[in-house]
C-alpha cells in the first residue's frame, strides 16, 4: 500500500497480484500534483486499473471522470450510485474545469460481491457500506488487517455523540475482521494495538 499525498486527502494506492486499485482522489484541479505523487512513488497511471471512492463528497471523488478518460475504470459500489452526481454543483459552483462522471462506464458491485471483484486483482479483502459518515460511504478491509476508511470518525469518538449508534455499529463491523489498522483520508492512521 502505497499512500499519496498530493492536496489535503490521503489517497491510497494498492497493488495487488493482477491489478491496482487506488482509493479516492482529491479535488477536481489537482491533476498535475496527482502526477507529480505518482511519478514520485513509481506509479504509472496504466498501473491504475480501478479507482474507488470511500464516499462522493468533493475532495474524495474530483479526479475520477479524469482517470476514467485515461482507461482507469471506476469501481462503483451500488449503495454508491444515487450519489455519484453530488459534488457536481458544488465543482460548477467554485469555477473549476470538471466533467461529471459517466456512471454507465463504471463496474458497478454489491459490497456482497466484491471480495470475487478484489481477488480478480489480487487484493484479498471485501468493501462494506459504513454509513455513519454518508449514506454512500464504504470502508475497504483488507484480509491483512488494513482497513480504508475515508471520513469515517474515529474509534475514540464514539462516546462523543450522543446519537452514536450508527458510528458504534460502523465500528463494531469494522473490528470484527481482525482490522489492525484504520487509514483515513483526512487523519493519522489508527492502530488498534497502540490504541491510537
Amino acid at each position: 500500500m502505497i499512500r499519496l499525498k498530493y492536496g489535503n486527502t490521503n489517497t491510497f494506492f494498492i497493488c495487488g497480484d493482477k491489478g491496482g486499485l487506488l482509493i479516492d482522489t482529491d479535488w477536481a484541479g489537482t491533476l498535475p500534483a496527482f502526477y507529480k505523487a505518482i511519478k514520485a512513488n513509481g506509479i504509472k497511471v496504466s498501473d491504475i486499473d480501478f479507482v474507488l471512492a470511500t464516499h462522493w463528497h468533493p475532495d474524495h471523488m474530483g479526479l475520477v471522470s479524469e482517470l476514467m478518460k485515461q482507461g482507469v475504470r471506476l469501481l462503483l459500489p451500488d449503495v454508491q450510485k444515487e450519489s455519484v452526481h453530488f459534488s457536481d454543483g458544488i465543482f460548477a459552483r467554485d469555477g473549476l474545469q470538471y466533467e461529471p462522471v459517466d456512471e454507465t462506464l463504471a463496474t458497478v458491485i454489491s459490497c456482497e460481491d466484491s471480495r470475487k471483484t478484489l481477488a480478480r486483482m489480487g487484493i484479498s479483502g471485501e468493501i462494506i457500506h459504513t454509513p455513519s459518515h454518508s449514506e454512500d460511504s464504504i470502508s475497504l478491509i483488507l484480509d491483512d488487517g488494513d482497513c480504508f476508511a475515508g471520513d469515517l470518525e474515529p474509534f475514540e469518538n464514539i462516546k462523543a455523540y450522543e446519537d452514536n449508534a450508527k458510528l458504534k455499529a460502523d465500528w463494531d463491523w469494522i473490528l470484527s475482521f481482525g482490522t489492525q489498522i484504520v487509514n483515513f483520508a483526512h487523519r493519522p492512521e489508527w492502530n488498534r494495538e497502540a490504541g491510537i
